[in-house]
């Protein structure tokens, strides 16, 4: 499981720079004005044998203009979900009362705290010491800019990663990660499956602060369902709300074996709705598209398909997840949502024989060739899955330069056809064999 790292600090001492160096893009705008980044920034990052999640927030101030109390709303609820803060300081400035009430903030969370002294261009003449005074630990100097003493800092926050996080290992139970929005009815779908007369339940003690898994087992069969709707009253805040929910989302996905993305049926899809699908889908989990509310919506014949032509617009990089109606406040079609959601495992842990795939290779090939690039033709000479979950192909082909994209989608279409491939992604990753062109 990937741990949370949250950097914080005040404004304009180059938090986003840091977070750009530890990512490797520039991913965060970067200015030299304060308060320049108004929202929490997620990203994966990745070092040495770990893989984690950081987030980026705005500078943490004690003014009273709503654009400050809204940035440092967000930071706190940064700090709230992350497992390894990271309070960045200003070695040209020094030590400030905003640092001293930072820190003090820092104390109260019994989280690993790790201190970055950025801007430090000379580390001989550096005043880093000071900061021992915050009482965070051993200051680290860095300079996030030039990428100075980087990989020291980043032992730091790796070694402070708890271990119970890192190494959490989950059973073999289906596990269906219930996300989207808040208030499109995630814990009521979560209730309504747990309170149903043939389901039986039981809590599971969870390492991640705040989660709220419910093992379910409904005809004779387990399931746990992973609720991302159990946020605190105090973060209730506008749109601090709203962006609490991805990271949320993004831990429940990582846990999943199929995520559910709830839908609002009387909104839509909304622009959220796509940020939060689009998480799901980069981590290649199997996914199933649920309108939930469906019992408001007045309907006709054409209604349901109405519907589904318009999410399969906004959401066109899910094509291949079904889509299901249900009423959690009714009950209606939710335990058709565990059926699914076992067929749809299934098909992500599919495994297709060697012999078959390069079969209809050979087939997809001869009915339609590919078109010559650059004056060659591209030969494809052989394909193996090289794993599952979800199901992934390696293509070996003379030269990885002549595979149009519009090709490499028609060869996927083509699996999707002749192999059951409902609501998981395809990967399909090209090898140029060696000694041919």
């Amino acid at each position: 499981m990937k741990p949370i790292l949250a950097i914080v600090g005040r404004p304009n001492v180059g938090k986003s720079t840091i977070f750009n160096r530890i990512v490797g893009e520039r991913k965060s705008i970067v200015d030299d004005s304060p308060g320049v980044t108004r929202d929490r920034l997620y990203d994966e990052a990745n070092w040495q044998k770990y893989n984690f999640i950081i987030i980026d927030t705005g500078g943490i101030q004690w003014e009273k203009e709503d654009i400050s109390k809204s940035i440092t709303k967000q930071t706190q609820i940064a700090i709230e979900e992350a497992d390894v803060i990271l309070m960045v300081v200003d070695s040209n400035v020094g030590v400030t009362l905003d640092d001293q009430k930072i820190s003090n903030i820092l104390k109260k969370t019994d989280k690993p705290v790790v201190i970055a002294v950025n801007k430090t261009d000379n580390f001989q003449k550096s005043n880093y010491y000071d900061f021992y005074s915050l009482g965070l630990g051993e200051p680290i100097p860095i300079s996030a800019i030039h990428g100075g003493n980087m990989g020291d800092l980043l032992d730091a926050i790796t070694d402070s990663f708890p271990d119970e996080i890192v190494n959490e290992i989950y059973d073999n139970t289906l596990k269906l990660a219930i996300i989207g929005r808040p208030n499109v009815g995630k814990s009521s779908l979560v209730n309504k499956l747990s309170n149903a007369d043939r389901v039986i339940v039981s809590p599971i003690a969870g390492t991640t602060r705040d989660s709220v898994d419910q093992k379910v087992i409904y005809d004779d069969k387990e399931y746990i369902l992973i609720d991302t709707a159990g946020i605190r009253r105090k973060s209730r805040v506008g749109d601090a709300l709203e962006k609490f929910t991805i990271i949320r989302s993004l831990r429940a996905i990582e846990r999943s074996n199929v995520t559910c993305i709830l839908i609002d049926a009387e909104d839509g899809v909304t622009e959220q709705d796509k940020k939060i699908a689009g998480y799901a889908f980069e981590n290649g989990k199997g996914i199933i598209i649920v309108v939930n509310k469906w019992d408001l919506i007045e309907k006709d014949g054409k209604t349901m398909k109405k519907y589904e032509s318009d999410i399969r617009d906004e959401l066109t990089f899910l094509s291949y997840a079904p889509i299901i109606f249900i009423s959690a406040l009714t009950g209606k079609r939710i335990f058709d949502l565990l059926k699914l959601a076992d067929r749809i495992n299934i098909n992500c842990n599919r495994k297709i024989e060697t012999s078959v795939l390069n079969q209809l290779l050979r087939e997809i090939v001869t009915y339609n060739p590919p078109s010559r690039e650059k004056g060659r033709n591209l030969k494809i000479y052989y394909g193996t899955q090289i794993r599952v979950a979800p199901p992934s192909f390696a293509l070996f082909i003379n030269d990885e330069k002549l595979m149009h994209f519009s090709y490499k989608r028609h060869i996927e279409n083509k699996f999707r056809e002749a192999f059951d491939f409902e609501g998981t992604p395809i990967r399909i990753y090209l090898r140029n064999k060696k000694g041919e062109k």
